[in-house]
């Protein structure tokens, strides 16, 4: 705890964020130093633009007072090889952006990718209880929107970051060599517009962050109410959930105006000032004029050269206004990618074609909360090949078990043993690839009826898939369909029947063949006519192989090797069905109970 308190304090902190990020950037040194080059050539080349504007205003000037006199006349040839020279100046300027542009991009770009492959493969190592503590929607923002503010925010202020700090000194030196107690003038800008924009950074920090929170809140909600529509309109709840979305949207709303408003200020302000300093290089040039010091085609170039040297100041206020929302988006980026992970290969590998199927729960404690136990003592012995039932009431704890079975989490105190040996002693990916399991909540992805059966083994044929989809009784009805095994699931996998799925579902566990197996409710959704076929294969299937079923139709459990009646994360009562419901204890009363009617 204290370690992930440290990595959340360190994700929080604004200056760590914008390192972290810089940090990324930095590893592609050669497409930096190109951007770096093509920023320095492209600011050097304009900012030497108006230095010979201000020759050809000169050259104009005398010109005009040569005419006046009647001693001579604007010498035209000298006036177009100097704007001939600017020309060429801006067009080479523009070349040098272009590169500088396309390199940037290039950068943000492979970075906000690599953002987003590191924040998947993080998915996989991250625990359960991860994701059964976090809202979808706020993961799918982070990973979506915020990399989305950090690619563009990056492409856009880092390139002028260099612009214009490379305007601000290259300006500063010229206006110097031009004539000193002007360039001190303007350079009185400097301290006042450091001061407003520390005090305006301070501001807009806070909403910023508040922005991009917010957004991920409005997120997860728009993807629970997508995913769960159906429920909403059954129990009328539209109205209750466009409240609490309102709530969420205006609350987003203000927060980004609050922002946007604050940072809004900043450029006005930053204009208001730059103008002051344009009057004053007026004033102070047109005396130093008078008393002949200075020339008319300087104070010409002076004057644009203050509008470019607020500029980038102007500029550098609005990309630290863009760096807050980066900064806010990259806390929440690195906070996820810090998150504590379960190391998947730390233990011995397994060769599940010798595992026999032994499973010992051995005085196993657990509980989601070390201060909440939920499982308090639980032992047992499954012999290779038993078939176990787990039954009992809601909230008994039988999920939960066949949750510490899979290892995807590990016990308090006690073990649990595969082929005697504790399942800790071997790497989550290679023991879980002993493990065979049939969910209440099917989940099938976009794609064809194929490729969601292959996905229990992936190296598997296509007559491989077949007969396993004839095992689970499912051949016929994926042939009656259009296309028949190319039949395509459509995004939400709705456009079949909660059965089928199941169906389906039961097909991927047949084709995986592994060695223990587990179903958690797997024929609660299906008629019973189908539940008798699917318990004829399940049978079939389960010759040989140690499995573990969680049934509340107690119909389905009767040919169980051993039935476990679990209360409150225990065994109260074991043994088979005739042997239970000769006890006459809980087990009889359950069953008694579901068939009292009959």
């Amino acid at each position: 705890m204290a370690n992930q308190a440290h990595r959340h304090k360190k994700a929080n902190d604004v200056t760590g964020s914008i390192l972290r990020i810089v940090k990324e950037i930095i590893a592609y040194k050669w497409g930096l130093i190109l951007v770096l080059f093509s920023t320095i050539m492209a600011t050097l080349l304009t900012i030497f633009g108006p230095v010979q504007l201000g020759k050809a205003t000169t050259l104009i000037f005398e010109g005009v007072q040569a005419m006046i006199q009647g001693h001579g006349s604007i010498d035209q040839a000298a006036v177009g090889r100097v704007l001939l020279t600017v020309l060429i100046l801006y067009i080479v300027s523009g070349i040098f952006n272009a590169v500088q542009g396309y390199a940037m991009i290039t950068i943000t770009e492979t970075v906000t990718y690599n953002l987003r492959k590191r924040m998947l493969a993080k998915i996989n190592r991250l625990p359960m209880s991860y994701f059964e503590s976090q809202n979808i929607g706020e993961i799918l923002s982070r990973i979506v929107n915020d990399v989305d503010t950090l690619g563009m925010t990056m492409s856009q202020s880092a390139a002028q970051l260099l612009n214009s700090l490379m305007t601000l000194i290259g300006i500063g030196i010229i206006m110097f060599t031009i004539n000193t107690t002007m360039a001190l003038v303007v350079l009185v800008i400097v301290p006042v517009s450091v001061v407003i924009v520390r005090i305006i950074l301070k501001l807009s920090q806070r909403y910023f962050r508040g922005m991009q929170r917010t957004l991920g809140k409005v997120s997860g909600q728009v993807e629970e109410v997508y995913a769960g529509q159906r429920v909403v309109t059954a129990f009328n709840q539209e109205t209750a959930m466009k409240d609490s979305f309102d709530i969420k949207n205006d609350a987003l709303r203000d927060q980004t105006m609050r922002a946007m408003f604050v940072s809004g200020v900043m450029f006005p302000i930053m204009r208001f000032i730059s103008s002051l300093g344009y009057v004053a290089v007026v004033i102070v040039g047109a005396y130093l004029t008078i008393q002949g010091r200075m020339a008319v085609g300087n104070i010409q170039a002076f004057t644009q050269y203050v509008n470019r040297f607020t500029q980038p100041i102007t500029q550098l206020a609005q990309i630290f206004n863009l760096m807050q929302s980066m900064a806010a988006a990259s806390e929440r980026v690195f906070e996820f990618l810090d998150e504590n992970e379960e190391n998947q290969e730390i233990g011995a590998g397994i060769d599940v074609a010798q595992i026999e199927g032994q499973v010992d729960f051995d005085h196993v404690k657990f509980g989601y909360q070390p201060d909440q136990i939920i499982v308090h003592d639980f032992s047992t012995q499954i012999q290779p090949g038993q078939k176990v039932a787990l039954v009992g009431p809601t909230g008994a704890g039988k999920s939960t078990i066949v949750k510490l079975l899979m290892r995807f989490y590990d016990v308090n105190a006690g073990a649990i043993l595969l082929d005697k040996s504790p399942t800790t002693n071997f790497s989550r990916m290679s023991y879980q690839q002993a493990m065979a399991m049939v969910l209440q909540d099917t989940w099938l992805f976009k794609g064809s009826l194929m490729e969601n059966i292959r996905y229990g083994r992936l190296d598997a044929s296509d007559e491989e898939v077949i007969a396993a989809a004839k095992a689970a009784r499912v051949h016929r009805f994926i042939k009656s369909l259009p296309g028949g095994y190319q039949f395509e699931l459509n995004e939400n996998t709705d456009n079949i029947s909660q059965g089928q799925k199941q169906l389906l579902t039961i097909a991927r566990a047949i084709l995986a063949n592994r060695p223990v197996l587990i179903l958690d409710e797997a024929t609660s959704s299906v008629d019973t006519r189908t539940e008798v076929l699917i318990q004829q294969a399940m049978d079939h299937l389960m010759e040989g192989r140690t499995s573990f079923v969680i049934a509340h139709r107690l119909s389905t459990i009767r040919d169980a090797d051993r039935i476990l009646y679990m209360e409150h994360g225990d065994i109260v009562e074991q043994g088979n069905h005739d042997e239970l419901m000769a006890l006459q204890g809980r087990y009889a009363d359950l069953y008694n109970s579901q068939f009292a009617s009959a």
